[in-house]
């Protein structure tokens, strides 16, 4: 067999150790505070149920949320014909292939290990791209699930949504903990503060942690996708067309699928808003000097 053409990343490799290590003192600090209160064991069986969950199911969570659906071979030829070399130049298994119907320009790839993925498209991308654009685009998602970025980013995601959904609903929880029974007010109210003040904490570093990874592990899927292809500038050209027909999907669309931003292509919100400021990806200017930096790099080898 041919020797891989996918290039490891070390820096993405000690970043998820440094995030999983993260992500493992949260949990074990989020269970130990919720087994403090009148949840107690209850605590700890949310959590794991939810890191687990979350993880199990993943690529079946994440198509569902897109409303995509999964595709044979003779659904659609041209797609499973792609992913087929790819797979082999990268000498991955191949992961289950999905197609969203919207006509946002985008694609993800999810699952908790590569035998247990998916690659999902639009059908926006698929009517903006070329098939060199496309099949570099197919590279970049393909890479995530080598570099086993996914699996990270979806525990990672779980610890967070579960904070902020107890932040969120905090007058519920605080009526649970501290209603009801008077003998229990004195210490249902005060365990709720620390659960609600712990959520927050939680939440904010778990953001932090996703937003840092995020935004390297991008930029490490168009370094190995660029290396896999050969052909770095049709990434490029595939960066530009989609941010900049992103930027023309009425807002509604984007709102819809941003549980899913942090796994897209390019992220799913207006350049203009307020959400660019905490962006999942790294700019896209940062990305085409990345990426003219391969090109370079293949011109002298080659």
């Amino acid at each position: 067999m041919a020797r891989s053409r996918f290039r490891t990343d070390r820096g993405l490799s000690l970043r998820m150790g440094g995030v999983s290590l993260g992500l493992g003192v949260l949990y074990l600090l989020f269970a130990a505070v919720l087994y403090q209160t009148p949840l107690g064991a209850l605590g700890f069986v949310v959590v794991l149920a939810m890191a687990w969950g979350q993880w199990y199911f993943s690529d079946s969570l994440a198509l569902k949320s897109m409303r995509a659906q999964v595709v044979e071979p003779h659904q659609a030829p041209e797609l499973h014909a792609m992913i087929d070399r790819l797979c082999a130049l990268a000498d991955m298994p191949k992961p289950r292939v999905a197609i969203a119907v919207t006509d946002m320009p985008n694609a993800f790839a999810t699952g908790r290990t590569p035998n247990h993925s998916a690659v999902c498209v639009t059908t926006g991308i698929m009517q903006r791209l070329d098939a060199d654009e496309l099949e570099g685009v197919l590279a970049h998602e393909l890479s995530h699930v080598a570099n086993r970025d996914v699996t990270v980013m979806t525990v990672a995601s779980s610890i967070g949504l579960l904070a902020g959904f107890i932040t969120r609903y905090g007058m519920y929880f605080g009526g649970m903990f501290g209603g009801g029974n008077r003998d229990r007010n004195n210490n249902g109210g005060p365990a709720f503060i620390v659960v609600f003040l712990v959520s927050l904490l939680v939440y904010a570093v778990s953001f932090v942690l996703i937003r840092g990874l995020s935004r390297y592990r991008e930029l490490s899927a168009d370094r190995s996708g660029a290396y896999m292809t050969g052909r770095p500038s049709k990434l490029s050209s595939a960066l530009v067309k989609i941010s900049g027909d992103m930027s023309r999907i009425p807002n509604s669309d984007l709102r819809e699928s941003q549980a899913m931003s942090a796994f897209f292509f390019a992220p799913a919100i207006n350049r203009e808003s307020i959400g660019a400021l905490f962006s999942t990806h790294p700019p896209l200017q940062q990305r085409l000097d990345q990426l003219a930096k391969v090109s370079a790099e293949l011109s002298e080898q080659g």
